[in-house]
């Protein structure tokens, strides 16, 4: 008898149908507008973006919106040098992490208008929407974040969402 088999390769293709509630499809809806919506929790008032319907750190729900402003600051970031199947953006290119003015907690997206190797940590940014007959109901509405031409943000300003 031969040795038993222990491992096998199998491809593995899921579909799924993720349904947006309430808060969600406020935050998406709003982002059509170009504006960006969170909810605050009412225990620690950290307001977080997208809107939830609940405080991940509390586990009480949450209904109060906050509108937040589309520039914020970058917290941190990689410089992507490694192209892949699909790729569309021209290497480098980076991608960080950003506390929106107002919010709580960082989003992840694309910074653009500056050369790679000039980004920084604390680097004040601004968003930069899609034509609004192109916009969809996504993260995508923002094409990417520019350098807003402000000074950079002080660290003890964003070392908490390190």
């Amino acid at each position: 008898m031969s040795e038993p088999i222990r491992k096998i390769e199998a491809p593995v293709r899921l579909e799924f149908t993720v349904e947006a509630g309430r808060a969600l499809t406020r935050f998406l809806s709003s982002i059509v507008e170009e504006r960006i919506v969170g909810r605050r929790c009412p225990e620690c008032t950290k307001v977080y973006v997208p809107a939830r319907s609940s405080c991940p750190t509390c586990g009480v729900p949450m209904s109060e919106d906050v509108t937040v402003a589309d520039t914020g600051t970058l917290t941190t970031f990689c410089i992507v040098n490694v192209p892949f199947e699909g790729q569309t953006m021209k290497l480098p290119y980076v991608y960080g992490a950003i506390v929106l003015d107002g919010a709580d907690l960082p989003i992840l997206h694309l910074v653009q208008g500056i050369p790679a190797n000039e980004v920084r940590m604390g680097l004040r940014v601004k968003a930069e929407w899609t034509p609004p007959e192109e916009r969809p109901a996504s993260l995508e509405a923002i094409r990417w974040f520019t350098p807003s031409g402000e000074p950079d943000a002080p660290f003890d300003a964003y070392k908490e969402h390190l």
